[in-house]
């Protein structure tokens, strides 16, 4: 709950509530212990670092807006209208708070006192950090009438803090330049920090989030403001996906001392989808509070079933697995003493929260279901289909392992399989049709390389549920010659081949091919993604021959300039040649162009935000049509050589 700006509560916040444990050094020396890298994600966890103090402030009731703005020279400006960091002399250290919380590691208000009851920035080390990876930060505070400031250079002050003035309002402002010799690439990304500060929009409601791109001529500004909290994140994040229940759930309650608040809603998707946050940090690997909530929903869920007669006394409880299937959820805890795994707080270990979060949501879902009747029955229908579709597909995995153990765990007849047993030194280059298949045969090398052969298009996967992928032939193919299973027994450990690649031909069919593999890849082998061992070979597009001199033109760029070159080299018009599949190459061009790891190009299949590839698959390959024309007509004029 948020506490609006004008609601004062009682509370000190002095020199003497910032707590000091040790010293700041160490930062500089192994930065990647306390942002989790020093690439992109590491940089931007900077600009969450100095946030999360203004987020703090409007947890506490004293702030109700917060100001990001990136700036020229990749400096980053982050303002808010709490109380303005103390800036009286410390006790301990005889500095100023100010200077102590910016440059002492473990320094700060949420270590004892009463300044802060709630807190994201548990570790104390956050805006430190950020001051000891910049190669300049400048704090500006408003307190008491009067304005300071203070600059510093590699987590040391270039003088002692001034007084530069009067203010009206109170608030911190910190501006900083991430230092290169820290992060080799110090660009910040607008769509990511758009993402976070939205989402901390949502988590923080009744609060002004502003976002200011300055950095070119053309200045954009976004402001986000919610009132529905996690209700309105949810309804955000299903948007423009077929919803099963029309009433979002969203309760909110407190016990010992813990605010608990939670919101879902059921689409028509299989997949699963939820975030959970422990005092506005998004614990991306989940942790006790998850765990709450999950308890709570399936215990909920049979217990409303089976008191409606919605399942029969013969009929098994409905699993989690079952009760997840379709759910888009979103769990946030408000707790005094978090405890989390690592200064990136990736996951929320404190086993009160769990109790806390499970006992609210099981008060609240109760009360939701009672009350929205129809949408009760609609979801534990969903559920019900999930449980005999995850039945059905076990039966069916069974069946595919018996015959594997008959057969003598034989791989399949049209895989061309490598000699090397070595994953790691192992490829298989996955292709479509028997031509193709022919010709990477011909062209590989036997040692590493293996070929398998698809017939077609194979199933949509985002419109199926697993009983009815592993009914698909090739799929099952393509799950034997991998040797990882899939769903549930999916093993990693088990992949024959640490290069997988999909090697389409440059047109329609091709592309729809390769989405339709991309789709199979991200919702049932995703590790694989993760772990970098997915590729899409480049084929070239066109062959360009002057007499003997041959060239290989992978764009129609690449093309006009060899078209270009030979003409002023030769003084003639160049043969052009557009390869239309992979089978009109010979071996010895396929080879060359696309399968010779000297002259290849491989492009590496990666995820770089879950959300937004999961809204694309839904968007591409779901049932829905309004989203997927409405993404054509958006994206119609940036398509490039479609085959007329």
């Amino acid at each position: 709950m948020v506490v609006k700006k004008t609601q004062k509560k009682e509370s000190e916040y002095t020199a003497k509530d910032i707590f000091v444990l040790e010293g700041l050094e160490p930062v500089r020396k192994r930065p990647a212990m306390y942002i989790g890298s020093t690439g992109p994600e590491g940089l931007h966890h900077l600009i969450w670092e100095v946030i999360d103090n203004g987020i703090d402030e409007c947890l506490a009731g004293y702030a109700n807006e917060i100001a990001v703005s990136l700036l020229p020279g990749n400096r980053v400006q982050s303002q808010d209208n709490g109380r303005g960091i103390p800036v009286d002399i410390h006790p301990h250290t005889k500095k100023s708070a100010l200077e102590t919380v910016m440059t002492t590691l473990h320094a700060g208000a949420k270590f004892g006192g009463k300044a802060y009851q709630v807190s994201g920035g548990l570790h104390g080390v956050g805006v430190s950090v950020v001051c000891a990876l910049s190669s300049w930060m400048r704090a500006e505070v408003c307190r008491d009438g009067l304005k300071y400031f203070q600059e510093y250079e590699k987590g040391k002050p270039k003088s002692k803090i001034k007084q530069i003035g009067k203010c009206k309002q109170t608030g911190t402002t910190v501006i900083f330049e991430p230092d290169e010799e820290i992060f080799k690439e110090t660009k910040f990304d607008l769509k990511k920090v758009l993402n976070h500060l939205r989402q901390q929009a949502y988590l923080t409601k009744g609060v002004r989030v502003t976002v200011a791109d300055e950095r070119e001529k053309d200045k954009q500004k976004y402001t986000f403001y919610f009132e529905g909290g996690l209700y309105s994140y949810v309804k955000h994040l299903v948007r423009g996906i077929a919803v099963r229940n029309p009433n979002i759930y969203y309760g909110i309650g407190e016990k010992n001392d813990i605010i608990v608040e939670a919101a879902f809603q059921y689409t028509e998707e299989y997949e699963c989808y939820e975030e959970s946050f422990a005092n506005n940090i998004w614990t991306q690997e989940g942790g006790t509070h998850l765990t709450g909530f999950r308890t709570a929903l399936t215990r909920t869920f049979n217990d409303y079933a089976r008191k409606n007669n919605l399942l029969k006394e013969s009929d098994e409880n409905l699993s989690g697995e079952d009760i997840r299937e379709g759910l888009t959820a979103v769990i946030s805890v408000k707790i005094k003493e978090p405890q989390f795994e690592g200064q990136t707080k990736a996951k929320l270990g404190s086993p009160e929260a769990k109790v806390a979060v499970e006992a609210v949501v099981l008060e609240t879902l109760t009360d939701f279901l009672e009350r929205n009747p129809v949408d009760a029955k609609a979801i534990i229908e969903k559920c019900s289909l999930a449980q005999k579709a995850r039945k059905a597909a076990r039966a069916a995995k069974e069946t595919i392992l018996r015959k594997g153990i008959l057969d003598g765990l034989s791989l399949p007849g049209k895989l061309a399989d490598c000699i090397s047993r070595k994953p790691e030194e192992s490829e298989i280059f996955i292709v479509e049709g028997e031509s193709a298949g022919g010709s990477g045969k011909q062209a590989r090398d036997r040692k590493f390389q293996a070929i398998l052969p698809l017939r077609g298009k194979i199933l949509n996967v985002e419109r199926s549920r697993l009983d009815k992928i592993l009914e698909s032939k090739e799929i099952k193919t393509l799950i034997v010659a991998l040797g990882t299973a899939i769903a549930e027994d999916f093993n990693l450990e088990k992949l024959r081949y640490h290069r997988i690649i999909l090697t389409l031909d440059a047109d329609v069919d091709g592309s729809h091919i390769r989405t339709l593999l991309l789709t199979l890849f991200y919702r049932y082998f995703k590790p694989i993604i993760e772990a970098g061992y997915l590729y899409i070979a480049q084929p070239p597009l066109y062959k360009i021959q002057v007499g003997k001199q041959i060239e290989y033109a992978y764009t129609e760029e690449d093309k006009n300039e060899i078209v270009v070159s030979l003409k002023k080299n030769n003084k003639t018009n160049p043969f052009i040649q557009r390869y239309k599949g992979l089978g009109e190459m010979n071996s010895q061009e396929l080879w060359d162009t696309t399968m010779n790891p000297e002259n290849r190009v491989l492009l590496r299949i990666f995820v770089k935000d879950v959300r937004e590839s999961d809204r694309i698959f839904d968007t591409l390959m779901g049932d829905e049509v309004l989203p997927r024309k409405k993404f054509i007509q958006a994206h119609a004029k940036a398509a490039r050589n479609i085959d007329i």
